[in-house]
Formats: structure tokens, sequence, C-alpha cells
């Protein structure tokens, strides 16, 4: 489903490399998979890729794209990212 384009699946295939979960550790595929999600609009893809963003995780550091992308899923409702 992931590679279909469906965002949640992209988000969830994230979290699966990002913790190791049935595939090995692999922080440039996670950054890549939640970009995805986040180009499609989906709130929590832009959450997480923000995260990434603001940690330097499989992309490189950037704090103001990092603000932008919490601001995006903050406004779609994302509980952790109006938290932030």
């Amino acid at each position: 489903a992931a590679n279909k384009g469906h965002a949640d699946a992209q988000c969830g295939l994230a979290e699966c490399y990002s913790f190791g979960r049935g595939m090995p550790h692999d922080n440039d595929e996670v950054a890549r998979l939640y970009r995805r999600a986040a180009e499609q609009g989906h709130a929590t893809g832009h959450f997480n890729l923000g995260q990434c963003l603001d940690h330097g995780v499989g992309v490189p550091q950037d704090d103001h794209e990092a603000a932008r992308l919490f601001r995006l899923a903050a406004e779609q409702g994302d509980a952790f990212a109006q938290n932030s």
C-alpha cells in the first residue's frame, strides 16, 4: 500500500524502518517515506518529516522547514504538533 501512494501506509512503514521492526533500521528511508506522505498533505507526514528535519534524521537539519511543517500539521489538527 505504501508503494501505491497511501499516506497512512507510508507513515506506518516509515515507523517500521525507524524502529527496525521487521526490517533494518534506515533513517534515509524513514525521511523519504514521511516526505512522500507529507507531499500528499498528510498531517502525520508533515509532523514526522518535521521531526526528521529538526533532528537531522535521514535529511540535513533544517529548523525553518521543520517549523513550517509543524505549523502545517498543527493546522490540520495533529495533536503532537499542536503541543510542540
